[in-house]
């Protein structure tokens, strides 16, 4: 895990899941009437005024959860938004989602973790509703949470992938081999590589 403990790799990489995260959010807002999107347990009345960076950088800074849970999240996100098609991420839902993708990430990839309440203080919700957030999220992924190596790889090749495309001088020097760094931190015997490829990608 030496990339991804390196203090510079840890923040691009926040950094651009918060950007990705706001691209997708601003353009399924502006798609929501023609996505029928509905009003989840993850969707607040109004938007949240923290950005999803700041957002993100405050789980990162008081989770203290490994650094390959911010990826499991995301491999979270992207399973919970292809199995739920009615409830795409926006800026009303995105804030909720975050803190309970990397609750749960956290929960089933580290041997110590804080707890709900904990977490909802991070995440600036009641423990009463940080608990129905993890439950809704558990069902919306149809508990399926293991996440095998090749998957993981898979992930990290195209968040690194779209990191160069984006900042091409600035990722390039820093060997951001994520999924190579990671893969002896995971210790699933299921290989999802093949069927990954068939999915579509948080990206727009």
């Amino acid at each position: 895990m030496a990339e991804l403990e390196s203090p510079t790799v840890m923040p691009k990489l926040i950094s651009f899941l918060s950007s990705l995260l706001k691209r997708v959010a601003e353009s399924n807002d502006l798609n929501q009437q023609q996505l029928h999107q509905k009003i989840s347990v993850f969707h607040g009345l109004t938007r949240p005024t923290i950005s999803i960076q700041s957002y993100l950088e405050r789980i990162f800074k008081y989770a203290n959860c490994s650094p390959s849970c911010f990826i499991v999240a995301y491999v979270y996100l992207d399973r919970f938004t292809q199995r739920q098609p009615s409830l795409p991420i926006n800026s009303f839902n995105v804030h909720r989602l975050l803190i309970t993708s990397v609750m749960v990430a956290a929960k089933f990839m580290d041997d110590l973790y804080f707890n709900n309440a904990y977490y909802a203080k991070v995440g600036g919700i009641t423990t009463i509703e940080m608990n129905f957030l993890e439950v809704d999220f558990l069902f919306g992924l149809g508990f399926h949470l293991n996440v095998t190596p090749g998957t993981f790889q898979a992930y990290c090749a195209h968040l690194q992938r779209e990191m160069l495309l984006i900042q091409p001088l600035t990722f390039a020097d820093s060997s951001l081999s994520l999924g190579k760094s990671l893969k002896a931190h995971l210790c699933f015997n299921e290989d999802e590589a093949s069927s990954h490829q068939k999915q579509q990608q948080l990206a727009v």
